[in-house]
């Protein structure tokens, strides 16, 4: 959890201090990168809890690097990071240089899934679903599951975080068509974000989706749910 709060929509140069678990974390978030939100939050909490020894991750869109560090000292054997600007890579490469990562760490300067590597015992993900920046919202979630196939490994797993206003049937349907098997392995309420209410379309397409959000006391809220999908050996 988050010592501080978390910034609907903070895009400015900050320091954050969070934990999650038994790691106490200080990261330095570059001008440009998203403070970490829910997603990202519960994300690494679940993470946290995780064991990734003698493992190969591919982290897609490591950010500030927060979820790079929680994998590096829950025992991955390599990382291979992307992000669509070097700059980003930059910053997270200190985040981790800063908590004593020592294995393997490839920083790739990719567009989402556009990676040229296969045979990753793990994939992580937190897909852009809200401001996806794309007519079809759901473009992230759906070319990452796939696409899965391509990168990991017979019986390797994708871990990744989504609303439920992104369709949680509908993503295990897919999953499910792909030949992989899924769980879900956390999930947690959170009241919307202010930016949501910025986006009157965003409101009405969301209120089309079945069991989107709940309402509670006058207050919205969406269930953040994180998937382990895995290949068939």
């Amino acid at each position: 959890m988050l010592n501080n709060d978390i910034p609907d929509k903070n895009l400015d140069e900050s320091h954050l201090k969070c934990s999650f678990g038994t790691l106490e974390l200080e990261l330095e978030v570059p001008a440009g990168v998203w403070n970490p939100t829910p997603n990202g939050i519960l994300l690494g909490e679940t993470l946290e809890q995780m064991d990734f020894s003698n493992e190969k991750v591919l982290e897609l869109g490591t950010g500030c690097g927060i979820h790079a560090v929680i994998l590096g000292l829950r025992g991955a054997s390599e990382l291979v990071l992307t992000e669509v600007d070097g700059s980003i890579l930059g910053h997270a490469e200190r985040n981790l240089q800063k908590y004593g990562i020592t294995c393997p760490v490839e920083f790739l300067i990719a567009d989402w899934i556009q990676v040229n590597q296969n045979g990753f015992d793990t994939v992580v993900a937190n897909p852009p679903f809200a401001l996806s920046n794309k007519t079809y919202r759901r473009y992230f979630i759906d070319t990452l599951i796939l696409e899965s196939h391509k990168l990991l490994k017979p019986g390797g797993r994708l871990i990744f975080i989504h609303s439920t206003m992104g369709d949680v049937p509908r993503t295990i349907r897919l999953l499910e068509e792909c030949g992989l098997s899924v769980r879900i392995i956390a999930d947690k309420d959170f009241p919307f974000r202010d930016y949501y209410f910025e986006d009157e379309v965003y409101l009405k397409e969301m209120a089309a989706v079945p069991g989107s959000y709940t309402v509670r006391d006058g207050v919205r809220y969406e269930r953040l749910v994180a998937f382990e999908a895995r290949m068939p050996q």
